[in-house]
Protein backbone atom coordinates (compact mmCIF):
# COMPACT_ATOMS: atom_id res chain seq x y z
CA UNK A 1 0.00 0.00 0.00
CA UNK A 2 0.94 3.73 -0.98
CA UNK A 3 1.62 5.97 1.69
CA UNK A 4 -0.99 9.43 0.68
CA UNK A 5 0.88 12.74 -0.47
CA UNK A 6 -0.15 15.84 0.28
CA UNK A 7 0.00 18.13 -3.20
CA UNK A 8 -0.79 22.24 -3.66
CA UNK A 9 -3.48 22.24 -6.35
CA UNK A 10 -1.35 23.48 -9.13
CA UNK A 11 1.14 20.12 -8.00
CA UNK A 12 -1.65 18.02 -8.44
CA UNK A 13 -2.82 19.55 -11.54
CA UNK A 14 0.88 18.76 -13.36
CA UNK A 15 1.43 15.36 -12.08
CA UNK A 16 -3.05 14.81 -13.85
CA UNK A 17 -1.40 16.62 -16.96
CA UNK A 18 2.03 14.84 -17.09
CA UNK A 19 0.17 11.32 -16.60
CA UNK A 20 -2.77 12.02 -19.65
CA UNK A 21 0.48 12.97 -21.71
CA UNK A 22 1.96 9.67 -21.08
CA UNK A 23 -1.38 7.41 -22.02
CA UNK A 24 -2.64 10.08 -24.93
CA UNK A 25 0.99 11.27 -26.49
CA UNK A 26 3.51 8.92 -25.36
CA UNK A 27 1.84 5.69 -25.42
CA UNK A 28 -0.11 5.86 -29.11
CA UNK A 29 3.50 6.66 -29.77
CA UNK A 30 5.60 4.08 -28.76
CA UNK A 31 2.31 1.58 -30.13
CA UNK A 32 2.93 2.73 -33.46
CA UNK A 33 7.00 2.42 -33.32
CA UNK A 34 6.35 -1.26 -32.20
CA UNK A 35 3.80 -1.29 -35.35
CA UNK A 36 6.17 0.07 -37.82
CA UNK A 37 9.43 -1.95 -36.28
CA UNK A 38 7.20 -5.33 -36.82
CA UNK A 39 5.92 -4.90 -40.46
CA UNK A 40 10.29 -4.56 -41.05
CA UNK A 41 10.41 -8.03 -40.66
CA UNK A 42 11.76 -11.03 -38.37
CA UNK A 43 11.73 -9.76 -35.21
CA UNK A 44 14.20 -11.77 -33.45
CA UNK A 45 17.25 -9.76 -35.10
CA UNK A 46 14.78 -6.61 -35.22
CA UNK A 47 17.06 -4.09 -32.81
CA UNK A 48 14.11 -1.26 -33.28
CA UNK A 49 11.50 -3.72 -32.74
CA UNK A 50 13.20 -4.72 -29.06
CA UNK A 51 14.19 -1.14 -28.55
CA UNK A 52 10.70 0.00 -28.94
CA UNK A 53 9.16 -2.60 -26.75
CA UNK A 54 11.87 -1.75 -23.55
CA UNK A 55 10.87 1.50 -24.02
CA UNK A 56 6.87 1.00 -23.79
CA UNK A 57 7.78 -1.88 -21.04
CA UNK A 58 9.77 1.61 -19.39
CA UNK A 59 6.53 3.83 -19.97
CA UNK A 60 4.07 1.33 -18.60
CA UNK A 61 6.03 1.08 -15.35
CA UNK A 62 6.41 5.36 -14.95
CA UNK A 63 2.20 5.04 -16.19
CA UNK A 64 1.25 3.01 -13.38
CA UNK A 65 3.52 4.49 -10.70
CA UNK A 66 2.06 7.80 -11.31
CA UNK A 67 -1.24 6.21 -11.26
CA UNK A 68 -0.69 5.11 -8.04
CA UNK A 69 0.60 8.58 -6.88
CA UNK A 70 -2.44 10.53 -8.12
CA UNK A 71 -4.66 7.94 -6.64
CA UNK A 72 -2.58 8.59 -3.09
CA UNK A 73 -2.72 12.09 -3.13
CA UNK A 74 -4.45 14.73 -1.70
CA UNK A 75 -4.59 18.71 -1.75
CA UNK A 76 -3.89 20.22 1.27
CA UNK A 77 -5.72 22.35 2.74
CA UNK A 78 -3.43 24.86 3.86
CA UNK A 79 -6.09 27.33 5.75
CA UNK A 80 -6.15 25.08 8.41
CA UNK A 81 -2.40 24.49 9.20
CA UNK A 82 -0.66 25.60 12.23
CA UNK A 83 1.58 28.29 11.15
CA UNK A 84 3.61 28.27 14.48
CA UNK A 85 5.32 25.20 13.10
CA UNK A 86 7.27 23.93 10.32
CA UNK A 87 4.90 21.33 8.21
CA UNK A 88 4.60 20.60 4.37
CA UNK A 89 3.86 23.20 2.14
CA UNK A 90 5.65 25.97 4.95
CA UNK A 91 7.54 28.16 3.69
CA UNK A 92 10.85 28.26 6.01
CA UNK A 93 13.30 30.64 5.59
CA UNK A 94 16.59 29.08 7.67
CA UNK A 95 19.76 30.73 8.73
CA UNK A 96 22.84 28.10 8.13
CA UNK A 97 24.47 29.18 11.88
CA UNK A 98 28.20 27.90 10.62
CA UNK A 99 28.57 30.57 7.88
CA UNK A 100 25.20 32.86 8.43
CA UNK A 101 23.76 32.25 4.75
CA UNK A 102 19.98 32.15 4.78
CA UNK A 103 17.44 30.09 2.29
CA UNK A 104 14.37 29.90 1.62
CA UNK A 105 12.47 26.84 0.86
CA UNK A 106 8.76 25.66 0.35
CA UNK A 107 8.49 22.08 1.97
CA UNK A 108 6.60 19.81 -1.11
CA UNK A 109 5.52 16.26 -1.68
CA UNK A 110 8.87 13.92 -3.47
CA UNK A 111 7.03 15.05 -7.04
CA UNK A 112 6.97 18.50 -6.65
CA UNK A 113 10.72 18.70 -5.23
CA UNK A 114 12.51 21.23 -7.16
CA UNK A 115 15.63 23.06 -5.52
CA UNK A 116 16.34 25.31 -7.93
CA UNK A 117 13.41 27.13 -7.54
CA UNK A 118 12.58 26.70 -3.64
CA UNK A 119 10.97 23.35 -3.76
CA UNK A 120 12.35 21.24 -0.93
CA UNK A 121 10.99 17.44 -0.46
CA UNK A 122 9.71 17.17 3.23
CA UNK A 123 11.80 13.50 2.31
CA UNK A 124 14.64 15.07 1.98
CA UNK A 125 17.39 15.09 5.21
CA UNK A 126 16.85 18.85 5.45
CA UNK A 127 12.99 18.51 4.97
CA UNK A 128 12.62 16.25 7.51
CA UNK A 129 14.65 17.67 9.95
CA UNK A 130 12.92 21.02 9.63
CA UNK A 131 9.52 19.43 9.98
CA UNK A 132 8.13 20.22 13.46
CA UNK A 133 10.52 23.36 14.22
CA UNK A 134 9.33 26.34 15.27
CA UNK A 135 10.81 29.89 14.89
CA UNK A 136 13.91 29.94 17.16
CA UNK A 137 14.85 26.32 16.63
CA UNK A 138 17.70 25.27 15.68
CA UNK A 139 17.92 21.90 13.61
CA UNK A 140 20.56 19.67 13.76
CA UNK A 141 20.96 17.82 10.43
CA UNK A 142 22.86 15.13 9.51
CA UNK A 143 23.67 15.55 5.23
CA UNK A 144 26.18 13.53 3.41
CA UNK A 145 29.08 15.96 4.63
CA UNK A 146 28.46 15.55 8.08
CA UNK A 147 26.07 17.58 10.51
CA UNK A 148 24.42 20.88 9.73
CA UNK A 149 22.97 23.48 11.71
CA UNK A 150 19.86 25.43 10.46
CA UNK A 151 18.15 28.12 12.65
CA UNK A 152 14.28 28.81 11.68
CA UNK A 153 14.32 32.54 10.88
CA UNK A 154 10.53 32.58 9.72
CA UNK A 155 7.54 30.23 8.78
CA UNK A 156 4.54 31.40 6.70
CA UNK A 157 2.47 30.06 3.91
Amino acid sequence: MSEVSYYSPEGLKKLKEELAHLEQVERPRVSQEIADARDKGDLSENAEYHAAKEEQSLLETKIAQLKNVVANARILDESQLDTSKVLIHSIVKIKNTANGMEFTYTLVADSESDVRNGKLSVNSPIGKGLLGKEVGDIAEIQVPNGLMKFEIVTISR
